[in-house]
């Protein structure tokens, strides 16, 4: 504890104060030396000058030339000397060399080389600046709880090579720099392979540092045998100073096994003895040792091109010596830096700002601002990282700088104001008083720089930019929160641009006359374009990275080459191209919402409107905003809130799900949530506008008049004011009402004198506001934190620190007050109750982009996949949820947020979403018209006692408690009790809802040790391991190619044998059903006995069957592979089958792909190694689902019908995969059904086996929304306690549970290694246009293709009304409300001549007899029929129910097939159909025997509802009471008609009629092709033409081969695409090739030359083809 004190009062406080200056004692004197002397120089030269001297530019000019040539030459220096160790140049000489110059100069030239420890691809520096290198974020499980430094070489992919055979020298440098704290590490190994002495044949190099971390280099090793020639003897020389003999093996395993040690930082392995690992290591590297005492080595530094002098010390001893910049440019600015800081601290020396003392202390400010950009603080009380930050080193210097020239322009401007006063609320801005004072004010700041420094007030410089323009952007333009230092500057800009377009126009308008009843129309257009770029700009994200793709998509599009053979490239994640389709959605909205918005407030405000109604018209809008805001932002979210005002028990106004314990469906959207989402669009869009527009109206003369601003000025504050008002209202109107009521009352009421027009006191009143609210924050967290009675001490520095706080509060209240102004937050020092303000910070708070990396195979190295199993922690396997979470939430969250089930909310709000298992922290960071970009920060699913505790505090219920003081007298029905409603109170968070549903994935975790104890288990498992194989082999649609490959029939020749028996230890009678015992092994006749019929059954499933009996070709591969999949699964148990723990590892190894091929036997499997990837290993994973299903229904699968229709169900609802395969990731993602996987857990000494099963459905949350003032002052209280303060105490007292703030889950949400979260989602933009439910009510976009749409379906429901009318005597047929419809006729001529019906288009059939061609076809229209309701009556011809509608109902040809039931029909014999509305159609006028045939089918199922909307043309009329068909039972309806649609009407009752394939035929000719468009491309079939079990019957061969991604290559169907039907499949059809393979309408869709399988509800109907 002693030594880590002072080590902080040195690294961290003496440092801090001198600018980096600081006594090591790690290192040699030389180095403490000359740091001092060089401090020394820096703070005693310009007050040497500046004593010495007369005030004038001679000190500048012999200052700033001094300071420049100084850090030119420490730079070059510093600079060349790294690329000097970069590049390795090493002389090697012996002890005995050095005493004999001329042989140093002869071997000089042909002493060995060798690459510098660090290598040319090394970015220097060791491990302290490897934290700011590497690009990958570090593991899970790298956090401040787990101590990580360094990298994880486990988890690195690196390059190298090797050669074989060849011999290294490791050199052991006696004289290197002892490390501190910040351990640095260089490891190098050189290698020469001698021949005859000294022919130098290779070099083994390896790397620690790569670009992407450690690199970890391959070798081939050796056989033992072969070692003894591969020994290099070398000459004297060599061997006592370069070479030793060695191993490949034994040379890499000891220095890397050390590394690891160093790596993993554990203080146990680095005191254990090298000999302890290996004595061969140990008796190798001994003699290393001793010959690297006897060598000198320096590196060669170039000075000119043929002289060169050497260096004698190593990188460690250079960077301890100055910090290393890595490129030109950083030099570059190092120095231009340093020049400056001399320029601006001379200047001000010789103006005589400062006196006395103060120049002393005003040169050490100056020294320390210099001397950082030589030696910076590491690590600077506002680092935000570990290890060495290369940004803070020029902090200082930037904000000196900035300082001195603020100084320079106050004073500047108070020597030198112009007659012109600017004056705002009785103060005048143009007062020489206030700019000195100003002036002063930043003096004495500049002077205080080491305390600032030291207590961290100023942050890094990117972090101070993007803070500067955002808060900017949100205070003055009306921005949003930004995401990133780019989106900062690109959103600043943006409102830049925006005023100054608006400006000329503002400009313009105030230059023309103005009068009371007059405003110019240039005045009027500026107000609609004002209106339109302020709702443009408020719905567009800060972060251009999306737009910038989406545009380079449009101009630059690229073409994705894609390798079949690359198991990734399948896996494409789709949130990139959603929020890129969502973009290009709000663009094309904005393009027509805002010329719609420009016209209409420009029509609005030029009607004189605001002028002519006026004193009214303003009070009649403040009225409306305050009563609206009160309801919608108070009233509805108290109401809807889970503790009403903290006095009821429950809320007033519940949802659907409220009383719901499991929750099934989607919410329910409730008439309040409709009502709050009418509210606030009324509220942003309409009212707000106006109150703008009434204000510029009134206010715009009188601002621009010479009283005021006059023109030029009152021109910019009119357009920045209105922009910002009318911004804010559009992003985040929740407290708008607030601030625009108070400013009413208290300029119009209270103080009318002060008021400087409405428009600008809104303006500064919405700016003050916004700090208040902090404020009140803020004090709440503090009052919460400190509260006596609920204070929770974690440490004994709590309690002591508890009574100081008293006296602090004072202080407390002042800072507060600044941290509030400033937007920065304020923590309690190490979690106590005293509270310090930290440095200002953007609303995203943490300045790097960290985001959780999941460790899977796509990167990590397959011989770690194989052996080490990375990544087998229950946090990596479990951050998986959380980002399917996170995507559900970019689905919804935004239309959740606008509903009103978050209640209120505002930027930079925190809330914690708390569910069984699930607790995920959610950042609400940019709040936009219509979006939300917000983070999660998702904890362990098995926290701490500490976040146990909280998590309880969060789910329990309150409303049970009936405590009053000290006493229970019980609390009024629905109400809180007193202790309850006071504890509400005092807490920094509240519970908002207790049922928020999501969609999510419930987990299920079944030991795989207690499902597989026993043997007989395990025997079942082995069955439907082998009868998994065989199903996969048998459907496959290479077994043809199987079979008939040579290789593997030469290879199963044996097994051919009837006799044949596999008598492997591996196979055991406990496990193997199969197994003979009279043969001790597998016989084919005992396998036979037990798996034949399953063998014949799977092969007659088939499309062409094989042949099967015991001696066929398949039953010999089916065994075959049986017996090498029990083998594998015998050599990855380590043959031991019978031991439980060895049984579950290779069950394990099989189960993530790793088959290790042992046998000889098992060979022939290497003609196809398809065979393992597609039967092998899918039968084991569905084997281990078939065994889940045995408990449930023990003797269910004993049919194999019933195990076949398991697998096929099991194929195509759940996918099976290991949890490291891209492919399981990829799938939650996709939101697949169900997910299963065998989970093997590592994790703090656990060793288990886990079968885990995912199953999708709606997730039940408690919605808890924290204070964020809290959190952002918890947050920055870690990061300076453990990067600054370097706490590493895992127990610390500052992340001990307190439930009223909740410290714990706070501050582990951190970002690692300062917290553990197990996932951290990317910045994730949520947008509006996504929530279906706020669609139903607002509508989606207005986009020009939506208003094409609408266009297109309008005028087809128009003509479609038009033809329906002309068909039928002008009634519409054709419309969905159903109705009578009435048609003059020749009835009786079609009802009585038998050869004259018509049905479906067929002008006749042949069938009938000779006298069936002989009549001409009649067309003809039934009689006026009456309808109902329930039942329609029957009309003109069997008609179809619409695909859309009824997808069950049959679509033999009995049914008209046309898509549009109006159109009119040039062939004789057509009569158009109609849709309809109902599911039941009237029988009235069918055929008595018909009539009397269906009576029997209802007796049959009286219950049967709906069923086929199909209307006979031609029959009479009858009185009969109408009957319906069941849905269950138009089969049924159809077989009583006919087979086939080519009867005519007056013969469907004879029986023994047939169809004529020429009149189906005719029956297609007659359909009408209809266009449609893509919509949904989820609904596309991409598939479905090759798949095995041939579900549809296609129309052509050549179609079929065609309507897949096998086909299309590159090109891939998109939505917004349109093409024509040409076929259709439809459930439930008796006609095979038009029956569909599920519940669905399936249609065939031609876009160009190329085909497209869609479910119906994917298109978009567009109407017939004419």
């Amino acid at each position: 504890m002693g030594s880590q004190t002072l080590q902080i009062l040195r690294q961290g406080v003496w440092a801090a104060l001198s600018g980096g200056w600081y006594y090591d004692p790690h290192q040699p004197t030389c180095v403490n030396a000359l740091h001092l002397y060089l401090w020394l120089f820096l703070l005693g030269l310009p007050f040497t000058l500046y004593m010495a001297l007369p005030s004038s530019m001679i000190i500048m000019a012999v200052y700033c030339p001094v300071i420049a040539a100084v850090f030119i030459v420490l730079k070059m220096v510093n600079y060349r000397l790294h690329r000097a160790l970069d590049a390795g140049e090493v002389i090697d000489r012996n002890a005995n060399e050095l005493t004999n110059q001329g042989a140093n100069v002869e071997q000089g030239d042909c002493s060995t080389r060798r690459k510098d420890s660090n290598g040319p691809s090394d970015p220097g520096g060791g491990i302290e600046m490897s934290e700011f290198i590497r690009e990958a974020t570090p593991p899970v499980g790298c956090s401040s709880r787990n101590s990580y430094a360094g990298l994880d070489p486990s988890n690195q992919v690196g390059s190298g090579s090797s050669r074989l055979g060849t011999a290294a020298t490791m050199k052991g440098d006696t004289d290197t720099a002892k490390t501190s704290d910040d351990i640095s590490l260089s490891l190098g190994q050189s290698s020469s392979l001698c021949k005859d002495g000294s022919e130098e044949q290779g070099k083994f190099s390896s790397t620690l540092y790569e670009t992407g971390g450690c690199d970890m280099s391959l070798v081939n090793f050796e056989p033992a045998a072969r070692r003894a020639s591969n020994i290099c003897d070398t000459d004297s020389h060599v061997s006592s100073s370069t070479s030793v003999p060695f191993y490949p093996h034994d040379v890499l395993c000891l220095p890397q096994i050390r590394l690891n040690r160093l790596l993993t930082i554990d203080t146990d392995l680095l005191e254990q003895r090298d000999s302890d690992l290996s004595p061969d290591l140990a008796a190798t590297y001994v003699p290393t040792e001793e010959a690297a005492q006897k060598v000198k080595h320096y590196y060669r530094f170039w000075i000119l091109p043929q002289l060169w002098v050497g260096v004698h010390f190593d990188r460690l001893t250079l960077l301890a010596l100055f910090d290393r910049n890595r490129e030109i440019l950083e030099n570059v600015l190092a120095v231009i830096l340093a020049i400056l800081v001399a320029f601006l601290g001379s200047v001000l020396l010789i103006q005589g700002f400062f006196r006395d003392i103060w120049v002393f202390q005003f040169c050490l400010v100056i020294a320390s601002c210099q001397y950082s950009l030589l030696k910076s603080v590491q690590p600077d009380s506002s680092s935000p990282r570990h290890g060495h930050n290369r940004i803070i080193a020029y902090s200082r210097p930037v904000y000196f700088c900035l300082c001195c020239g603020l100084i320079w322009l106050l004073d500047y401007g108070s020597r030198n104001l112009t007659t012109t006063k600017f004056k705002l609320y009785g103060i005048t801005f143009t007062n020489p008083l206030v700019l000195l004072s100003a002036r002063d004010l930043v003096i004495v700041f500049t002077l205080c720089f080491p305390i600032v420094f030291f207590i961290g007030l100023l942050p890094q410089v990117n972090t101070f930019v993007m803070y500067l323009c955002e808060q900017l952007d949100i205070h003055i333009f009306g921005g949003n929160a930004t995401t990133s230092l780019l989106a900062a500057l690109y959103s600043f800009i943006c409102s830049i641009v925006a005023v100054a377009l608006l400006y000329g126009l503002c400009y313009g308008a105030l230059k023309d006359s103005w009068d009371g009843q007059h405003i110019p129309v240039l005045f009027s257009i500026f107000c609609g374009l004002l209106v339109a770029t302020s709702y443009h700009l408020s719905r567009q994200s800060s972060d251009p990275s999306v737009l910038f793709s989406l545009v380079q998509s449009k101009i630059f599009p690229k073409t994705e080459d894609k390798n079949p053979e690359d198991p990734l490239s399948e896996v494409k994640d789709p949130l990139p191209e959603k929020l890129k389709n969502s973009v290009s959605e709000r663009l094309q909205s904005d393009l027509v919402v805002c010329i719609v918005i420009a016209v209409l407030y420009f029509a609005i405000h030029v009607s004189t409107v605001f002028t002519v109604l006026q004193p009214a018209l303003k009070y009649v809008l403040y009225a409306v905003v305050g009563f609206v805001g009160f309801v919608t932002h108070y009233v509805l979210p108290q109401v809807r809130k889970q503790l009403p005002w903290h006095c009821f028990s429950h809320p007033l106004l519940k949802t659907m799900e409220y009383n719901q314990y499991e929750v099934r469906n989607a919410a329910t959207m409730m008439w309040f949530e409709k009502l709050h989402v009418w509210l606030l669009f009324m509220e942003k869009n309409i009212i707000y506008p106006l109150i703008v527009l009434n204000e510029l109206s009134s206010s715009a003369e009188t601002i621009a008049s010479p009283k005021k601003l006059d023109t030029e000025l009152g021109a910019l504050m009119i357009t920045i004011a209105g922009l910002k008002l009318l911004r804010s209202s559009f992003s985040s109107p929740t407290y708008q009402y607030v601030t625009v009521i108070f400013t009413v009352l208290f300029f119009n009421i209270d103080y009318e004198a002060f008021s400087e027009t409405m428009l600008l006191d809104l303006f500064f009143m919405s700016i003050l506001f916004s700090k208040l609210w902090e404020l009140l924050c803020k004090l709440q967290f503090v009052y919460t934190y400190i509260a006596p009675w609920q204070i929770t001490w974690g440490s004994a520095f709590h309690a002591f620190a508890q009574p100081f706080a008293v006296p602090h509060s004072a202080m407390l209240l002042v800072q507060a007050a600044v941290s509030a102004f400033f937007a920065a937050p304020l923590n309690p020092f190490l979690g106590s109750a005293i509270f310090i303000t930290s440095y200002v910070r953007p609303v995203k708070f943490w300045e790097r982009d960290y985001n959780t990396k999941r460790m899977d195979h796509s990167n990590t190295r397959l011989a770690s996949q194989l052996d080490r199993n990375p990544g087998s922690d229950d946090n990596n396997l479990n951050s998986i949820f959380y980002e399917h979470l996170t995507r559900s939430l970019q689905h919804s969250l935004c239309g959740d947020l606008l509903l009103g089930r978050w209640g209120n909310y505002s930027t930079g709000d925190c809330f914690i979403l708390a569910s069984d298992y699930l607790n995920a922290l959610v950042h609400l960071i940019e709040i936009g018209n219509g979006l939300v970009t917000f983070q999660l920060r998702g904890l362990e699913f098995r926290g701490t006692y500490c976040q146990q505790r909280e998590v309880e505090a969060i789910t329990e219920g309150v409303e049970e408690d009936e405590g009053f003081c000290c006493c229970e007298p019980g609390h009024i029905p629905h109400v809180l009790s007193f202790n309850s409603a006071f504890g509400q109170r005092w807490l920094a968070w509240e519970v908002v809802v207790t049922k928020y549903i999501l969609e999510g994935y419930s987990i299920t975790d079944n030991s795989a040790a207690s499902m597989l104890q026993v043997f007989d288990l395990r025997k079942v498992l082995t069955t439907y391991y082998v009868k998994g194989i065989i199903y996969y082999v048998t459907t496959s649609s290479k077994l043809e190619e199987w079979l008939a490959n040579e290789t593997m029939q030469e290879g199963l020749r044996v097994c051919a044998d009837r006799n044949y028996v596999d008598v492997d230890p591996t196979f055991n009678p406990n496990i193997d059903e199969d197994y003979d015992h009279r043969l001790a092994g597998i016989s084919r006749e005992s396998f036979c006995v037990i798996y034949l019929s399953w063998i014949e059954y799977c092969s007659s499933r088939r499309a062409k069957p094989l042949d099967v009996d015991k001696d066929s070709s398949l039953v010999t591969l089916c065994f075959g592979l049986c017996v090498l999949g029990r083998r594998a699964l015998g050599t990855a148990s380590h043959h031991m089958s019978s031991n439980l723990e060895s049984f579950l590892y290779g069950l394990h190894a099989l189960f993530k792909g790793d088959f290790r091929i042992s046998s000889i036997r098992d060979e022939w499997i290497f003609a196809d190694m398809e065979l393992l990837r597609k039967v092998v290993v899918p039968g084991i994973r569905m084997s281990i689902q078939l065994h889940q299903d045995h408990f449930t229904s023990p003797d269910e699968y004993e049919d194999p019908a019933v195990l076949y229709e398991a697998i096929v169900a099991h194929e195509k609802n759940l996918v099976i995969a290991h949890e490291g395969d891209p492919a399981w990731r990829s799938a939650v993602l996709a939101n697949s059904p169900s997910l299963l996987a065998l989970r093997h857990v590592m994790d703090d000494g656990t060793n288990e086996y886990k079968i885990i099963m995912l199953n999708r459905r709606y997730l039940s949350f408690r919605v808890i929304k924290v204070n964020k003032e809290c959190v952002r002052g918890l947050w920055a209280g870690q990061q300076q306690e453990l990067v600054f303060l370097r706490n590493r105490n895992p127990e610390r007292g500052s992340i001990q549970n307190a439930k009223q703030a909740l410290r714990n889950m706070i501050n582990s949400s951190c970002d690692q290694p300062i917290g553990y979260p197990i996932f951290v989602s990317p910045l994730t933009t949520s947008y509006s246009d996504s929530h279906e439910q706020l669609k139903d009510i607002l509508g989606g976009p207005i986009s020009l293709g939506n208003i094409r749409d609408l266009t297109v379906s309008t005028w087809h429901r128009l003509r479609k009304g038009c033809g329906a009318g002309c068909n039928s005597g002008g009634n519409t047929e054709g419309s969905d409300t159903g109705g009578g419809t009435s048609c003059p006729s020749n009835n009786a001529t079609a009802a009585h001549d038998p050869h004259s019906g018509v049905s479906q288009g067929i002008t006749g059939n042949p069938g009938q007899g000779s006298g069936a061609g002989l009549h001409p076809p009649v067309t003809s229209c039934p009689p006026t029929l009456g309808t109902s309701h329930s039942a329609h009556s029957v009309q003109s011809s069997l008609v179809r129910q619409s695909p859309a509608r009824a997808s069950g109902a049959s679509q033999s040809s009995y049914c008209y097939s046309s898509r549009h039931s109006s159109l009119r029909m040039s062939t004789p014999g057509f009569v158009p159909c109609r849709r309809s509305s109902t599911s039941q159609i009237s029988l009235r006028n069918l055929p008595s025997s018909i009539q009397s045939r269906l009576s029997m089918v209802n007796q049959l199922d009286p219950s049967g509802q709906g069923g086929l909307s199909c209307v006979q043309h031609g029959l009479p009329s009858s009185s009969s009471s109408s009957q319906s068909i069941p849905a269950c039972k138009h089969h049924t309806f159809v077989g009583f008609l006919g087979t086939d649609g080519g009867q005519s009407s007056a013969t469907e009752a004879q029986p023994g009629n047939t169809s004529s394939s020429t009149n189906n035929s005719q029956a297609k000719k007659g359909e009408v092709i209809y266009r449609v468009r893509i919509v949904d491309p989820s609904q596309i079939l991409d598939g479905i033409n090759l798949s095995k079990r041939k579900e549809l019957q296609w129309p052509d061969e050549g179609i079929r081969l065609k309507a897949g991604k096998n086909s299309w290559k590159d090109w891939s169907p998109q939505e917004g695409m349109e093409g024509h039907v040409i076929h259709r499949w439809v459930p439930c059809s008796r006609d095979p090739g038009t029956r569909s393979h599920i519940d669905k309408t399936v249609l065939l869709v031609q876009i160009d030359d190329k085909y497209v399988t869609v479910i119906e509800t994917g298109v978009l109907e567009l109407g017939a083809e004419v």
